[in-house]
């Protein structure tokens, strides 16, 4: 065989997949148009750095009809908040997407590049008053940093926002899922939800993000939106302490003990016989009963708990150990407002070592915790 025949079928397949995974995303988006879905997969994959996510939301944007133009569109307008390195990449993955998706025979729309600007165009003046739109009807002025307030005037809100290829709201919901992705950018985030207001999407459209981007890219990047739409929006928000996957990885649902646990919780094998165990907030597992060998717990992310039959719960944050003795009825699992992640293992294992799994801990007995 062919190395085309074969990279078409390959592409083929993958969206197959992602025709069906996209299907399902449609049905929990509805407040979303298809074209943001996809701008908001692809804005938040770039500033997270993700190539391969990256490449995934622009296969699903591509099929679903974005155009080329869209696409380098929103990576070009992103170097202004992610950087030129994290657009360059993304564009060099836009590139080799396209590239196999044409070789593949795959929907692949060029679509309409942005309108000349008029000959008397004035960057500075134009740009002024959009950033004014975008903050609310109110003149701002950067005067501790004059030339970055050209720059944001002139260039971003005068020359970049003026390419009509994309509108404002679209260019909104492409910041707004960036910055999502980018720690310690929460002031500027929770302005950008307040800009994404001012420029035309809809308090309904920005409340469907959290979920989308959680379900596509991360419950981080869902998290810090869901806090900076608290405050804008109003609304209840208990604020949760996420972990880095890059770090510690997350591993695969822990189907296989699901039924031992309340809530979801993932595992990630390691060498050494050393298993990874990530809870989602609120996880825990059963009280159960390690027969003739010692458990050890080693959390390495986010807060948790472990509690022996009878005696307090102990709290467990990275760097604590806890030796669990044979024949102790016992659980563990995360926060009520955190992810937890401990690496565990057996020693002093003896012959007929087992594990009894016993009764869950209720809500009761966790939320007294």
């Amino acid at each position: 065989m062919t190395r085309q025949p074969m990279m078409k079928t390959r592409i083929g397949m993958l969206v197959l997949l992602l025709t069906a995974s996209v299907s399902l995303f449609a049905q929990n988006n509805m407040a979303l148009t298809k074209k943001q879905q996809a701008l908001a997969a692809i804005a938040a994959n770039e500033a997270k750095g993700n190539i391969d996510g990256l490449k995934e939301a622009l296969n699903e944007g591509l099929e679903l009809g974005l155009t080329v133009s869209e696409a380098k569109e929103a990576l070009s307008h992103l170097y202004a908040y992610t950087g030129f390195p994290r657009s360059l990449n993304a564009l060099g993955a836009l590139q080799q997407v396209i590239k196999e998706r044409t070789e593949a025979g795959l929907r692949v729309e060029e679509g309409r590049e942005a309108d000349p600007l008029p000959k008397d165009y004035d960057a500075l003046k134009q740009g002024t008053e959009v950033q004014t739109k975008l903050v609310g009807g109110q003149p701002f002025t950067y005067a501790f940093a004059p030339q970055t307030d050209f720059y944001l005037k002139a260039h971003l809100f005068g020359d970049i926002f003026a390419r009509n290829n994309l509108t404002f709201a679209e260019r909104e919901i492409v910041t707004v899922s960036a910055i999502s992705a980018l720690p310690g950018c929460e002031p500027q985030l929770v302005a950008h939800v307040s800009g994404a207001r001012n420029m035309g999407v809809s308090d309904v459209e920005l409340r469907a993000l959290p979920a989308f981007l959680e379900e596509k890219v991360g419950f981080a990047e869902a998290e810090r939106l869901r806090g900076a739409l608290a405050s804008v929006l109003g609304g209840a928000h208990t604020p949760v302490q996420t972990v880095d996957f890059s770090v510690w990885p997350q591993g695969e649902p822990n189907s296989a003990y699901a039924q031992y646990f309340t809530g979801n919780s993932y595992l990630a094998p390691m060498e050494g016989g050393i298993a990874n165990v990530t809870f989602e907030p609120r996880c825990r597992n059963n009280w159960h009963i390690h027969h003739k060998q010692v458990q050890v717990l080693i959390c390495v992310a986010g807060r948790g708990w472990y509690q022996e039959w009878g005696k307090p719960a102990v709290p467990m944050t990275p760097g604590t150990i806890i030796a669990i003795p044979a024949e102790v009825k016992h659980w563990h699992g995360a926060a009520k407002d955190s992810w937890f992640q401990h690496l565990t293992y057996h020693k002093d294992v003896q012959e007929g070592a087992s594990n009894e799994w016993l009764e869950p801990v209720t809500d009761g007995q966790y939320d007294a915790l």
